[in-house]
């Protein structure tokens, strides 16, 4: 029996849906797009320049995510996070982004710790709080650069996806009830400091923490209405 493949591999590229979902995704984390609003698949191939299919197999994808939510009656609108729904994503981010974060900090790549200042840097102009998206989507990179340095596709990609709702939640539920900008981006300072010293033990105690934070102050929120 021979051990040829069935199938060969083919290159991974950038398709046109993956242009219009990026599109997509950074119009709704960056408050372009609200949530509640609808998306109509006309329009939006209308301001891409692109036809529907790119744009419905898109919408599909990020439904798939949890960006988007599709209905019978409503169609396809940018989902309203609640509470709850921040407090689950969040309770995954601390089974997997602690591991990523230590699994990053012991491979020492120097491309992680100054990816990750960067953000950090980017965070610290934003504190003043005059634009919660923008600082949202800075702690965002930060967090990004260090668990995606653990090397692990399919933990980043499930990271990247609880991130997006974390960006688009924290926004419009936690910070609004608790300002915690400035708590979260001391605790990015020790975090990062942590990686850089290559304590991966400390590093993943620290992101625990961090995380677990967000946690308990959304489970508050919930129990307060």
């Amino acid at each position: 029996m021979s051990d040829e493949p069935v199938l060969r591999p083919v290159a991974r590229s950038t398709t046109r849906t993956d242009l219009v979902a990026d599109s997509i995704r950074t119009a709704i984390l960056s408050g372009r797009l609200k949530p509640g609003e609808t998306l109509v698949e006309r329009r939006l191939a209308e301001q891409l320049g692109v036809s529907k299919t790119p744009v419905r197999e898109a919408l599909i994808g990020l439904a798939t995510t949890g960006l988007v939510v599709m209905s019978p009656n409503r169609g396809v609108s940018v989902r309203v996070l609640d509470a709850t729904d921040l407090r689950k994503a969040s309770e995954l981010r601390v089974l997997l982004e602690p591991w990523a974060v230590a699994g990053a900090t012991r491979l020492r790549r120097p491309e992680t710790a100054r990816a990750a200042r960067q953000a950090l840097t980017e965070a610290a102009d934003l504190l003043s709080g005059e634009d919660p998206t923008a600082l949202s989507l800075a702690n965002r990179r930060f967090h990004r650069a260090l668990y995606s340095g653990c090397e692990n596709e399919l933990v980043t990609a499930q990271l990247d996806n609880l991130q997006d709702l974390t960006a688009l939640g924290t926004v419009a539920v936690l910070w609004p009830r608790w300002p915690t900008w400035r708590e979260e981006y001391t605790e990015h300072e020790r975090i990062l400091a942590a990686a850089q010293a290559g304590d991966a033990d400390l590093a993943e105690d620290l992101t625990r923490s961090h995380v677990e934070r967000s946690v308990t102050l959304l489970a508050r929120r919930e129990d307060q209405g």
